[in-house]
């Protein structure tokens, strides 16, 4: 008997071949035989005692079903028989999406893995319910940051927020039947990654072509990501201008704060994290890139972007949560505003492209605020030269309550080395410690 739609053959057992498991479950089903080549000829498996109980166990965890995995033999040789019923429900290997066509197996991936979601559960990709976490497994620190930003940025009344978390979820609508939706394992727990790989952010400081400086992966919740991301690239990643106006220090950087902080949140809202490829932030001297897997809704065009338009977003679970944080606009209004921010810092507005379904927005830096020999901030001996005393000032301005560990995490170095500096930056009198070491704060002077 030849493979065909419902029929595979494998010589040996691979873990990879949970791929093809997954494609059996997600089309009509079908049988997998181990041991068997090609051409159909029975050649054996070894270990086939322990097979027997591996191959059970590894579909059930790594794809959340139940598989009969039964001993076949023939001509006093024995193989293995998998036989997978078709699942009503959307399986995934890793967050990959795999279907049977044919005698081949395929990943869904794009506008075509939305619909298939959507054809077998009637949900959006964010909206899946998701097993084995629950609410209290969720990061307080993320639920802390949103009920922060949401007051701060007035999109919701502190009194509607003093409700339990669970509560809180259920009113934004990240609740499914009593279980979490995707988009909540996303937006709050510590460890996406278990439910998605390629849910994080990478960035990286190029000098001339390939040329790769230094580059930092920033990881967790959507929220966590969202809250060290910006305060990362200017820290450490980019250096101001510094000029003097009637003795006043003013510190210009090369690209619009506003304006990158839309482009990046816009990217981890619309994201489209089932490819499991994580947005990406290349920074040079020139230019900055912004670059995310993002399928367009249908006849949109770059030009279609740059115009004034509907909102209509990929991840609408993702995309209601992070309006409400004051993360981005419900109105389509994101593009222009990262156009004004450019406009107010006097360089040019932002260049999209679309390659597939790859989305990058490129700044161009603007000149007079260039500076150029940006290297990794290193400890020197003036505490507010061009250094990192200037800069752990710059990081205390926007994150007053940072730890001395939580600065150290963020430029890459020793403890030792931030408490050095922050040290002189004390005596000298540039920063000042208000209240205890568990509920103070720095503040700038």
């Amino acid at each position: 008997m030849l493979e065909s739609q419902n029929i595979e053959y494998k010589e040996s057992w691979r873990t990879e071949y949970l791929k093809w498991v997954c494609g059996f479950a997600n089309a009509q089903g079908g049988t997998i035989y181990i041991g068997i080549d090609d051409a159909g000829k029975v050649v054996g498996v070894k270990q086939i005692k322990k097979l027997m109980d591996d191959i059970p166990n590894q579909i059930q965890s790594g794809l959340g079903i139940i598989a009969d995995v039964n001993k076949r033999t023939q001509d006093g040789v024995d193989y293995i028989e998998i036989k997978v019923n078709p699942s009503t429900y959307p399986v995934n290997y890793h967050g990959e999406y795999h279907y049977r066509s044919g005698s081949t197996k395929q990943q869904i991936q794009g506008a075509a893995l939305t619909e298939f979601i959507r054809e077998k559960t009637g949900y959006l990709w964010d909206a899946i319910p998701v097993d084995n976490i629950g609410v209290n497994d969720l990061d307080l620190n993320s639920i802390n940051i949103f009920r922060r930003e949401a007051v701060r940025k007035k999109r919701m009344e502190k009194e509607d927020l003093d409700i339990s978390n669970e509560e809180l979820l259920d009113h934004l609508d990240l609740l499914a039947d009593g279980k979490l939706k995707r988009a909540a394992v996303m937006l709050f727990y510590h460890r996406p990654g278990r439910i998605i790989t390629g849910c994080y952010v990478k960035i990286g400081k190029f000098g001339e072509g390939s040329d790769l400086q230094y580059q930092d992966t920033v990881e967790g919740s959507l929220f966590s990501i969202a809250d060290k991301v910006i305060d990362l690239i200017y820290t450490k990643y980019l250096k101001a201008a510094i000029t003097y106006e009637h003795d006043v220090r003013v510190e210009t950087y090369p690209f619009p704060r506003e304006g990158v902080r839309e482009a990046i949140y816009n990217a981890l809202g619309h994201n489209n994290y089932a490819a499991s490829i994580p947005i990406q932030i290349r920074i040079e001297d020139d230019a900055m890139y912004i670059s995310n897997n993002c399928i367009l809704p249908k006849n949109w065009t770059v030009e279609t972007l740059m115009k004034p338009h509907k909102s209509e977003p990929f991840n609408p679970s993702i995309a209601n949560a992070f309006y409400r944080a004051g993360y981005i606009e419900a109105w389509g209004r994101g593009i222009q505003k990262i156009c004004e921010a450019c406009r107010e810092l006097g360089t040019s507005d932002p260049e999209y492209t679309v390659l597939g379904d790859d989305l990058t927005v490129k700044f161009t830096a603007l000149e007079s605020a260039k500076v150029s020999d940006i290297k990794i901030p290193k400890y020197q001996s003036d505490p507010l030269g061009d250094t990192l005393g200037e800069k752990i000032v710059v990081l205390l301005k926007e994150k007053p309550t940072i730890t001395q560990s939580e600065i150290a995490m963020y430029f890459g170095i020793s403890v030792p080395s931030i408490k050095r500096t922050m040290k002189k930056l004390l005596e000298s009198g540039h920063i000042v410690r208000k209240g205890g070491r568990r509920y103070g704060h720095w503040e700038v002077k």
